[in-house]
């Protein structure tokens, strides 16, 4: 029903509340281990949680539908993580009641040699979310000033002519970016799922203890564990310089899974609720749409 899924100002008031304490205030400087708590769940219990999950997806759905019959937004879901961090899970729960046609997953690799002759906004730009669809980066053009910073040798191979600066460059080109997709009706919402070492730990001795999650253990995983230190740094960094107006991170605590999908769904219906997308008035009026029911029910077998 048009306007169900109209939040009313208490709503709204508890749900910015909620998402408040993850938002990266721009112009803040970031330390993330000094600054967001990955155990944090801001007093919920896990059965409350697990209830107000149930609400927010249907929140979403009934979001997304208009979304998609306005046809004038489209929303850009950024999810960005270290491994074991919970980006595929949160996609599941989160989108779980979401008309599939509405929504695209890209998950970005290693890039191609075809990738690496453009510049390195250009295989993401190519995958934007249409007008009315949710689109979802699971990693995405971020990885260019995380592990490419984290890994020096990587930027080698993208043939770069000689920077000053390379890193404050594209922390300008991302802003810049994200403003004209913003300005071109993409709503841009970013969620970094804050994980802990230790956490991190314990999610791969599943991933190794578990049969059916073996397939999901990688040796590079323990490998890129010797570089915590750097990828906390490469994140403060990140989270510090492309928090803008237009573009906000929110830093989501995410050692208990239940509070990350919790926390990644109420920033997304709060996005949408931003929107406010609308069905779009019928082209008929009333007096002619009762003429077609008359016409159809004259129409029904004896």
């Amino acid at each position: 029903m048009a306007g169900a899924a109209n939040l009313d100002v208490t709503q709204r008031k508890r749900l910015d509340r909620f998402i408040a304490p993850f938002r990266v205030k721009p112009g803040a400087k970031v330390v993330l281990s000094r600054d967001f708590d990955p155990a944090f769940k801001a007093g919920v219990k896990k059965k409350e949680g697990v209830a107000l999950l149930a609400e927010g997806v249907r929140l979403l759905s009934e979001y997304q539908a208009r979304l998609a019959a306005q046809d004038t937004w489209g929303v850009l879901v950024v999810l960005q993580a270290l491994d074991a961090a919970g980006k595929d899970g949160t996609i599941r729960h989160v989108m779980s009641g979401v008309n599939p046609q509405g929504v695209s997953v890209h998950s970005f690799k290693v890039p191609s040699a075809e990738e690496l002759d453009h510049d390195f906004l250009w295989r993401y730009a190519t995958h934007l979310p249409e007008r009315g669809q949710i689109g979802i980066f699971n990693r995405s053009h971020y990885e260019e000033v995380i592990v490419v910073r984290v890994h020096p040798e990587l930027l080698a191979r993208e043939k770069l002519p000689p920077h000053a600066d390379v890193w404050q460059q594209r922390y300008r080109a991302i802003n810049e970016w994200e403003h004209y997709l913003v300005e071109n009706g993409i709503r841009v919402v970013k969620l970094f799922l804050n994980v802990s070492r230790e956490e991190q730990r314990q999610r791969f001795l599943d991933r190794i203890d578990r049969p059916e999650k073996n397939w999901k253990f990688s040796l590079a995983d323990v490998q890129e564990r010797a570089h915590w230190d750097d990828y906390q740094r490469a994140f403060s960094e990140m989270l510090t310089h492309t928090s803008t107006d237009w573009a906000p991170w929110y830093v989501i605590p995410a050692d208990r899974k239940w509070f990350a999908h919790l926390a990644a769904g109420a920033v997304i219906v709060h996005a949408l609720a931003e929107i406010d997308p609308q069905y779009p008035k019928p082209a008929a009026d009333a007096a002619q749409l009762a003429a077609a029911r008359a016409q159809l029910e004259a129409e029904a077998p004896a």
